[in-house]
């Protein structure tokens, strides 16, 4: 195999990272949505631990940038569902971009899930990966900012190939990948990049066109809704990537897409996914 080295020095090829070896583990993955969120608040520290204890594959997490440029985990670009700002700051749809991060420190994101996570900060992209590296798998999904301050951030926290990092803009993706071709990333679809356009069903079904525009941007990964086939995932297989299928809460439904072979399973709830393939095991094995 030809060994790429990244501009900071790194194997391109991630022979032996732990992302790598996540990414070619031949079983379906258990990924977290925003950590555990069905049991705490989303995109906050309590909620990436949960996801670790419950022993989730990769732990996936969103990110946009502060006024000041800091990239900060938070779903959504306003700060009203999360947070308190509106209680705090007075008036709606403050969006993240429009305070600096020491602003947004100053924030409650746990007391709108429960009471006992009253106190809960709003978490820096560092402290996010911090936490959640030591002993686990980065998803890092990018909802804004630019290529070039996450690869910064990834080649100082020599994190390059040690995580994933998936975008519905798949010009970010090609961007990044121009940047830092040694890291692994995942095209979520339908793209971002298609505008205010409006598909219908048929055509946000991942299809052979849609897996040929994620190849291009350097994804290994096709991370797509429910809207998928057999037919579209042994595309994608042929074409050597990966198929991971976003946001599945129900066990029928998770077996239904474990039946049509998909590689990875994104979930609110990742312990009622590791049961499910559990079941699946016990069913597929003889009787003693």
């Amino acid at each position: 195999m030809t060994i790429v080295t990244s501009a900071n020095g790194q194997n391109a090829a991630g022979a032996g990272s732990p992302a790598e070896k996540l990414l070619l583990a031949g079983r379906p993955l258990v990924i977290g949505h925003r950590g555990y969120r069905q049991t705490a608040p989303e995109n906050t520290l309590p909620s990436f631990k949960a996801a670790k204890s419950a022993g989730a594959d990769l732990i996936e997490l969103d990110y946009h940038h502060t006024k000041d440029g800091v990239p900060v985990v938070i779903h959504d670009y306003d700060l009203d569902r999360t947070t308190d700002a509106m209680a705090k700051w007075g008036g709606k749809k403050i969006r993240v971009d429009s305070k600096t991060a020491e602003e947004l420190r100053a924030l409650d994101t746990g007391k709108w899930f429960d009471v006992q996570f009253t106190g809960t900060r709003l978490p820096s992209l560092n402290e996010a990966l911090d936490l959640i590296q030591n002993g686990g798998i980065t998803l890092i999904e990018r909802k804004a900012g630019d290529a070039a301050t996450l690869v910064k951030v990834l080649r100082e926290g020599r994190l390059v190939n040690q995580l994933i990092v998936q975008a519905f803009d798949w010009t970010f993706l090609e961007e990044l990948h121009r940047e830092e071709p040694a890291q692994i990333l995942g095209a979520l679809g339908p793209p971002s990049t298609l505008g205010d356009k409006k598909l219908s069903d048929a055509e946000k079904m991942l299809s052979a066109t849609w897996i040929a525009g994620a190849a291009k941007t350097g994804a290994r990964v096709v991370v797509w809704s429910r809207l998928v086939t057999r037919e579209a995932v042994n595309q994608a297989h042929a074409r050597g990537l990966k198929v991971w299928i976003y946001t599945i809460n129900e066990p029928a439904f998770a077996n239904r897409l474990l039946d049509l072979g998909v590689d990875g399973i994104i979930s609110d709830n990742p312990a009622l996914i590791w049961r499910t393939l559990a079941l699946r095991r016990m069913k597929a094995s003889p009787a003693p």
